[in-house]
């Protein structure tokens, strides 16, 4: 996803700064332990599915890691927890390779994207999909490791995978996908674990969902001008101005979600406690979020993984206190 860094010619010769003083917006970052550890020619399949920013796969596994515990209802299994962390490394790896096929033409004119693997060269389309082809071989290999119910939440994930990076294309609201799909691993937590998805883990799920669509749309107001010229939507450019208005109504409305399905569950009242932490942090994004200040959208879409943890640490209260 990030031009190449060794000096083989492809590379720009202000990787890493941008011109006239304005922050550098590219998700390239030079010497990373991609480039220092890792062979070159293994590099781009690195960074085509984002080993090198992993605070999407960690936004991916961690309420998934939450609803084990409270599927579980305390510690879930060393297995378990196995699997379903190399199944949210792999699904997530899968998206953003497939995203990446699919806007391997958009990238190139993107600030944020310029320099990924298949738009800066680094990497052929053929390549591309051997490669995309070998995670989908993997994480069928896992569905032996989950039963049945699972194994058809696992093959209905796959279309929802798949169209997400179209969605842009024909809708507004492509957060919506994407929340869907990264949070689906709550699902077949409960699944797996009791064989059953009870309304108050539907509730859990829906509640991620939506917020993701807050902090993805905060991460979205990083591309929105590149978007408006090239013709791609986003929910940035569906709430234009009224950005914090609309991420604060998807903020609280995953917190009432949290509650109701905490209770639904049968949470403790320590994960109440915990979920106010959580509110609280939404309000500090929000204080701190600006339409004007793209560069600090990465660290207020990066601080979502504390967000996670927290949900992470309510599940474990609620069920151990």
């Amino acid at each position: 996803m990030n031009p190449p860094l060794h000096s083989n010619g492809n590379e720009p010769a202000n990787a890493g700064s941008a011109p006239g003083g304005l922050p550098d917006l590219s998700d390239m970052r030079p010497n990373d332990w991609v480039e220092r550890w890792l062979p070159r020619s293994w590099g781009p399949y690195a960074r085509l599915c984002r080993l090198d920013r992993p605070v999407g796969t960690w936004l991916t596994l961690l309420p998934c890691l939450a609803a084990l515990v409270q599927a579980a209802d305390g510690w879930p299994t060393l297995f378990r927890l196995f699997i379903f962390s190399l199944g949210a490394l792999l699904m997530r790896g899968i998206g953003c390779t497939l995203n990446d096929i699919f806007d391997r033409d958009i990238d190139s004119k993107v600030e944020r994207t310029r320099f990924r693997p298949l738009t800066s060269g680094q990497l052929t389309l053929k390549n591309a999909l051997y490669f995309l082809l070998g995670q989908f071989a993997v994480c069928a290999l896992l569905l032996f490791a989950i039963n049945e119910y699972s194994r058809w939440l696992a093959v209905l994930l796959v279309p929802i995978v798949v169209v997400y990076p179209l969605c842009k294309r024909f809708t507004y609201w492509p957060q919506v996908v994407l929340g869907i799909g990264f949070n689906w691993g709550m699902l077949m937590a409960w699944s797996d674990t009791q064989n059953t998805v009870p309304a108050g883990a539907i509730a859990m799920w829906v509640g991620a969902v939506l917020w993701q669509v807050g902090y993805d749309s905060i991460y979205a107001y990083v591309d929105v001008r590149d978007d408006l010229r090239l013709g791609v939507r986003s929910t940035a450019m569906r709430f234009a101005e009224q950005g914090k208005a609309w991420i604060s109504g998807f903020y609280a409305a995953t917190i009432a979600l949290w509650v109701y399905g905490g209770a639904a569950i049968g949470m403790g009242w320590a994960y109440y406690v915990v979920i106010a932490v959580i509110a609280a942090h939404f309000i500090w994004q929000m204080t701190v979020f600006s339409l004007q200040r793209p560069d600090r959208n990465f660290m207020l879409f990066r601080a979502n993984m504390l967000v996670g943890v927290l949900l992470i640490v309510a599940a474990l209260a609620g069920t151990l206190i």
